[in-house]
């Protein structure tokens, strides 16, 4: 669930069908409403909304996530995570590690059609040489997840930078048509977990040939298909649809047969508990907020149940070095250059931190009771790993109070609570800041553009709430909210669309998340990373990789002091023979995001309320990479499920999650 990139909009009415999920989450299907009791009756299609079209469906080339959750469904690659959790052979039958770690070698799946968007067979089966095409055409077309596998696949680095053209120097080769064999720079414990993220996925090297340009195209014809579903329609604000492919190799794990999905602009969110209530959708977010939201608890209140929070952390974002200006309420360029100076100022960014009411914030999204079930207070979750038996997040929290015991000595990290909001240190750390630019020659009050989208009623209260607490706390003589109302199109350009810090058009913003591409926190952490960091675009910064010429922003990188952290990152990649020791490294990363206060951790994803009528932890279960929005394993039932049915089938898969981490154990 790699998570690539996840836009807030989604966040908010996307469901977690399997009552936990990882990343982000599935959504509802077509069934019979109800507030029955427990399981009466199977259902085989799936609809639900969707809120951003299909720009690519290259699952080669594109990171972005209202891509993936589509294509993943598609094609399948060596491994796959079941409801579980556990990473399990796809069309890997089994594979096998060298003693020294660097060489992985995986036995293809005999007789798998890869078929057209008819459900033709294409007249080839997938073969090893399917990845070695398909990695070849990742850097060809010079794919957004070529950070996943750069610095990992031996001598790939070097032909990416044309160092070579000779592609049998990258180590990934077709032993036979049945035997692939990746080699590795150097051990990789959580390789295998990358093996679900679309850059690792095959292609037929006829095919890519014949479609050329053409292929990953929105269209149902520009790939070919070996994975349980096929796209059937496409329609751009309007419907997408599934239907079954045929020749699948694993027919007695796909119960769900079609998919469907119409276009949601997120505007009337009581509208999805109507359609669902209706027979219409097989699950609906519902808002405790809403003026429907009583409607539910009428004929619901023994069926509405929270998902478990998923591994996806949705933030806040300083734009460090604005340069776009279409969207402010900013009159002069005095008043630029002095919101400038103030985001770039650390005793700011604190004052800004400790003012921030996230819980009330999230409240605008799933309600008082809910509020703090999803709350982050740090970019990589807790749990992620362990450190010597002491789960990540506390060891960043000692580190972090180490460093700054004044400002964060009394500030728990913990999730499922908002650890940050003190309107205290709030004051304290303005009237710090105050000082500091005012002898500067900046004037107050600062003014932070926060676009949102105008459609978007949740999202909007939500701005309304962060920008009710931050005035309060920080005195609207000093900091002044201002929320710049944008349509869809306009606020997906300044926003999760943007390319380059170029584009970034904002001070502020909450319009995206990040979900892990592997189990280990080098995934989230390396997004910062100044050198190659795919969410530095969310800060207003470039990657130095991807700038030519001047970098606009390196002034801001060195006054940020990012070479410190690119220089930890070094230290904890370096570290390869000891787990523990490598995850300590990287909690020292984690820390300084925390003291620097480089980003806001807000929430995870999921943790949301919903009536449903998808039984229960049966879909995949994926913390990482690709899997969570895929329907495989997914099974509907053709009334709600209840409280007591959530709460008996929850026990019983986390029992089951501790017996395979046990066995795995040993």
């Amino acid at each position: 669930m790699k998570k690539v990139l996840v836009s807030l909009l989604a966040a908010t009415f996307v469901l977690g069908a399997c009552g936990g999920g990882g990343g982000s989450s599935n959504s509802g299907g077509s069934a019979s409403s109800g507030s029955g009791e427990g399981e009466k009756g199977s259902v085989d299609t799936y609809s639900y909304v969707f809120s951003t079209d299909i720009e690519t469906l290259d699952y080669l080339f594109s990171q972005r996530n209202s891509n993936s959750q589509h294509y993943s469904n598609f094609v399948d690659g060596l491994m796959e995570w079941n409801p579980e959790g556990q990473l399990v052979p796809a069309l890997a039958e089994s594979y096998k590690v060298s003693d020294d770690g660097l060489t992985y070698t995986y036995k293809i799946r005999e007789g798998v059609p890869w078929v057209d968007s008819e459900g033709n067979e294409y007249g080839a089966d997938v073969t090893a040489n399917d990845w070695v095409a398909g990695l070849k055409h990742a850097v060809e077309k010079k794919s957004e997840t070529l950070y996943i596998v750069a610095d990992s696949i031996k001598g790939l680095s070097d032909y990416i930078a044309g160092k070579t053209d000779d592609f049998s120097t990258v180590g990934v080769k077709a032993v036979d048509a049945h035997t692939l064999e990746y080699t590795l720079n150097k051990p990789e414990s959580y390789w295998n977990s990358k093996l679900t993220y679309g850059i690792l996925y095959p292609a037929n090297e006829e095919f890519l040939k014949e479609k050329g340009d053409d292929f990953g195209k929105p269209t149902p014809d520009s790939i070919l298909y070996n994975g349980p579903y096929i796209l059937t329609e496409n329609t751009s604000k309007s419907a997408i649809e599934y239907g079954p492919n045929e020749s699948y190799w694993d027919q007695d794990n796909v119960h769900v047969k079609n998919v469907k999905f119409i276009y949601f602009d997120g505007s009337d969110p009581d509208w999805l508990f109507k359609q669902y209530d209706a027979g219409e959708f097989t699950s609906a977010r519902v808002y405790p907020n809403s003026a429907g939201y009583k409607d539910v608890e009428a004929k619901y209140k023994d069926s509405i149940n929270f998902s478990l929070p998923g591994s996806s952390t949705f933030n806040m974002t300083f734009n460090f070095n604005r340069q776009a200006y279409e969207n402010t309420s900013k009159t002069t360029d005095k008043q630029k250059e002095d919101t400038k100076k103030a985001i770039m100022n650390l005793n700011f960014r604190k004052a800004f931190q400790f003012a921030f009411d996230k819980k009330a914030y999230r409240a605008q999204n799933v309600g008082d009771a809910g509020a703090e079930k999803a709350l982050r207070n740090t970019l990589v979750p807790t749990d992620f790993v362990q450190i010597d038996g002491k789960p990540f997040g506390e060891v960043v929290q000692d580190k972090v109070r180490a460093a700054d015991a004044e400002a964060f000595g009394e500030v728990n990290l913990a999730e499922g609570q908002d650890g940050t909001y003190k309107p205290d240190l709030a004051k304290k750390y303005m009237d710090l800041a105050k000082k500091e630019l005012e002898a500067e020659g900046v004037e107050f009050p600062i003014h932070l553009d926060l676009p949102e989208q105008e459609t978007a009623e949740v999202l909007v209260n939500a701005d309304k709430s962060m920008k009710q607490s931050v005035e309060a706390s920080l005195g609207k003589e000093n900091v002044v909210i201002d929320i710049q109302l944008l349509n869809e199109d306009a606020y997906y350009a300044a926003t999760y669309q943007a390319t380059s810090s170029a584009a970034t058009d904002y001070d502020i913003s909450t319009a995206s998340g990040w979900g892990p591409d592997y189990i280990d926190p080098s995934s989230y952490l390396n997004i910062y990373n100044s050198h190659s960091g795919d969410m530095l675009t969310t800060l207003g910064l470039d990657a130095d990789a991807t700038v030519q010429g001047e970098d606009p922003g390196k002034a801001a990188k060195e006054a940020l002091k990012f070479e410190e952290y690119d220089q930890l990152l070094d230290k904890a990649d370096a570290i390869t023979d000891d787990v523990n020791k490598r995850y300590e490294a990287y909690a020292k990363a984690e820390a300084w995001l925390v003291e620097n206060v480089i980003q806001i951790p807000i929430f995870a994803s999921l943790a949301t309320p919903s009536v449903s009528n998808i039984v229960p932890f049966t879909a995949p279960y994926a913390y990482a990479g690709l899997g969570d929005y895929r329907y495989k394993y997914m099974e509907i039932q053709d009334s709600a499920v209840t409280t007591d049915q959530w709460n008996k089938l929850h026990d019983e898969w986390a029992a089951k999650r501790e017996e395979a981490a046990t066995k795995e154990a040993k």
